[in-house]
């Protein structure tokens, strides 16, 4: 599993990377290529998040004893 502080390094670097990719491409005039770079990046956080989210909901059972 993914420490918090690791996560945020991830989501930080997705961050940067995109908005460097997106520049980049709004400079050579595909702005439509930088919005799906920036989906892209927003879909890649989001698997992540709710990968946790349905660890820490697996542990919330374990913890109640609930099925």
């Amino acid at each position: 599993m993914v420490n918090g502080i690791d996560l945020i390094f991830r989501i930080a670097g997705v961050g940067i990377l995109v908005a460097v990719l997106n520049t980049i491409l709004k400079q050579a005039g595909k702005e439509e290529q930088g919005h799906i770079v920036t989906l892209a990046g927003l879909a890649i956080v989001f698997i992540w998040v709710i990968q946790l989210l349905a660890v820490l909901f697996d542990q919330v059972k374990s913890v109640f004893k609930l099925f």
